[in-house]
């Protein structure tokens, strides 16, 4: 089975508390599985946004596995299931779907190889298509593509709508998103005073459980931590997991030394924050 595949297996044989959140462009649902109390704090932890870093599904379900030790967590494996699928099984994937969608992106990508692609079956880059400074990074397109494209307006596609509404009726304490690559987390977007002291005590000690720098991402907005930050108020966070010199799309192979740099990630992220409640 591909990592989409396993999230839905896994999915299917949770015995814990899962719903179906939203569907993607082309009907697949996207599923958030829930480990922990309905005590403070309530996380919610979204992996795969972004179609070529699939891999991050699977240590989603590393996550899940062990669980929080205060609260509870929300965890979204693949926010993108049609990139991650586009990313997987490429022209098996094309030959699922209605001609028109699938000559679409074709077009868009150029060529046979769809394994770098980023974004949804629309493609829109779904990080950056979050009402946080929409369309002001430096690297947005405003045309379909295979990355970096923000789509019509905040919130034009079914995936960041069903991610928005989801995170909306938890209300969670703090939110996490995961990438790849580069072993480094960024925390920042235009706190200040109390915000930017929590916000970066919390930053500091994921920092020191995985081993990763914090670094500023200026130009960049749009993003599901953008979004948090700006309109939620709460600690958020973006962790781009695995070493720098791994090639997109970091395989199965990979998950091995993801799981150990963070593999404490959510307990430590439980344990911040009901530390300042």
């Amino acid at each position: 089975m591909d990592a989409l595949e396993q999230v839905y297996a896994f999915y299917e044989s949770y015995g814990g508390e899962k719903r179906v959140i939203g569907k993607s462009v082309c009907g697949q649902p996207v599923v958030a599985l829930f480990a922990g109390e309905k005590t403070f704090p309530q996380l919610i932890v979204q992996y795969a946004i972004h179609a070529r870093e699939w891999v991050t599904a699977l240590l989603a379900l590393g996550h899940i596995r062990r669980g929080v030790p205060r609260g509870g967590c929300w965890f979204v494996p693949c926010a993108n299931p049609d990139g991650a699928a586009l990313s997987l099984r490429g022209g098996a994937f094309l030959q699922t779907l209605p001609p028109e969608r699938a000559a679409f992106l074709r077009r868009i990508n150029g060529d046979g190889d769809l394994r770098l692609w980023k974004a949804n079956a629309d493609a829109v880059d779904l990080n950056v298509n979050f009402d946080a400074d929409w369309g002001q990074g430096v690297q947005n397109v405003r045309l379909p593509a295979p990355a970096n494209y923000i789509g019509a307006a905040p919130f034009s596609e079914p995936e960041t709508r069903a991610l928005r509404d989801f995170t909306l009726g938890v209300s969670p304490a703090a939110t996490i998103s995961y990438h790849t690559k580069g072993e480094e987390i960024y925390w920042e977007f235009g706190q200040s005073g109390t915000a930017r002291e929590r916000d970066g005590a919390v930053a500091d000690a994921l920092s020191r459980a995985t081993g990763y720098p914090l670094r500023s991402a200026a130009g960049s907005a749009g993003g599901y931590k953008d979004w948090c930050i700006r309109v939620l108020g709460i600690p958020a966070f973006t962790i781009e997991a695995g070493r720098d010199g791994a090639a997109h799309p970091l395989g199965e192979e990979e998950l091995p030394q993801l799981m150990r740099a963070n593999a404490d990630v959510p307990a430590v992220l439980s344990e911040e924050v009901w530390k300042r409640r």
